[in-house]
């Protein structure tokens, strides 16, 4: 029997030439990059850092989006269904592990929802020393716990959902500065009127709050605010929603509940409306005297027709109650947008909004900075 030759082995060759094509396509890519104006350092994207559940917050699935600007999604007992929440990190969070950062919570407006990436509006992405918190707030949930929690919508207590578990499960999972005077609350019309809301209900949370086309005045003064948020509980408007072609009405707000939901009747007879009046924002800036307090506002180029035209009510009311009480605020009623930059025509819309934020994030930087 011939005796078996030795297995021939395989050229040396592949492996060492296969890491030196390696190295040389990585270094070609880099150089692509860098050609693009692409730093090199971002052609790998890192993942979001983990989360651990607590607080009442359970999550579910895995976070999406970048190392800096990612999305988780919860459920919690307090209020019904899955909730997005939008994180913006710093670019250099992950670099220093040692470093923590002051947190802004921006709360959205009505109809909106923080796994829509046009939230993250640049002035917040472009931040580069606080962290950016955006938490659902419903379609209509008007930050706040509802006073009727037995509606076709289910549990409502958005505020307890937010100061009660979103703040401390942020805290614990991020590297916060957790004083009062390194967390701020900001928001857009709806959401204008939760950071009031909520930085008057919790002074001890939050040393900086924002409020942009706001609806800032829930009092009989403002029965049209009043209204617009009867109209979010009842869904008067899906009849004017057209065909859907797959996208939901921006009209709609989910199941139709009572117009007595979240503060019982708006209706001014005999005082059955206290609860309007004792969540009105307006009437309670006193309770901010020790608050950084910024006020945005357009002029809806004097259309009623126009929100912003509105919200300018509301905003001049919350100045005059500041001036009354001697509190120093920073107030911008930049009118028809004219001035306030090429996307903004002082309506009630996302362009005048990034304005304001690229006002705005600087002023907070430096206050959260002199804390």
């Amino acid at each position: 029997m011939t005796p078996a030759l030795p297995a021939r082995r395989p050229p040396a060759t592949p492996r060492r030439a296969l890491l030196r094509r390696a190295r040389t396509a990585v270094a070609a890519l880099a150089a692509c990059l860098l050609l693009l104006g692409v730093p090199a350092a971002r052609a790998e994207a890192g993942a979001p850092p983990p989360m651990k559940d607590g607080f009442g917050l359970t999550q579910v699935g895995a976070a999406t989006g970048s190392a800096t600007n990612f999305v988780i999604t919860v459920t919690t007992p307090q209020v019904a269904g899955e909730h997005t929440i939008r994180i913006l990190l710093p670019a250099g969070y992950a670099a220093d592990p040692a470093k923590r950062y002051p947190v802004l919570y921006f709360l959205h407006g009505a109809s909106d929802n923080p796994s829509d990436p046009a939230l993250a509006y640049p002035a917040l992405t472009a931040a580069q020393s606080m962290i950016t918190v955006i938490p659902d707030g419903g379609l209509r949930g008007w930050y706040t716990d509802w006073l009727d929690q037995g509606t076709a919508a289910g549990a409502q207590n958005w505020e307890t959902f937010h100061l009660d578990q979103v703040v401390p499960f942020i805290d614990a999972n991020l590297r916060t500065l957790t004083g009062r005077r390194s967390r701020a609350v900001g928001g857009l019309s709806m959401g204008g009127f939760g950071a009031l809301h909520y930085a008057q209900d919790r002074p001890q949370l939050f040393g900086q709050v924002l409020t942009m086309s706001g609806a800032n005045d829930l009092s009989a003064n403002e029965m049209i605010i009043r209204g617009a948020v009867v109209a979010t509980l009842t869904n008067v408007g899906t009849v004017l929603c057209g065909p859907s072609n797959g996208q939901p009405c921006g009209l709609d707000f989910g199941p139709t509940v009572s117009s007595d939901a979240i503060f019982g009747t708006p209706y001014p007879v005999f005082n059955a409306d206290w609860r309007w009046n004792a969540a009105d924002p307006a009437s309670r800036m006193g309770l901010l005297a020790d608050t950084g307090i910024a006020v945005y506002t357009g002029n809806g180029n004097g259309s009623a027709a126009d929100m912003e035209f509105w919200a300018e009510g509301t905003a001049k009311r919350v100045k005059d109650r500041l001036d009354a009480l001697h509190l120093t605020y920073h107030y911008v009623d930049y009118g028809d947008g004219a001035a306030w930059g090429p996307h903004c025509n002082g309506g009630h819309s996302p362009g005048c909004w990034a304005q304001d934020l690229v006002d705005y994030v600087p002023r907070l930087e430096a206050a959260f900075a002199a804390a």
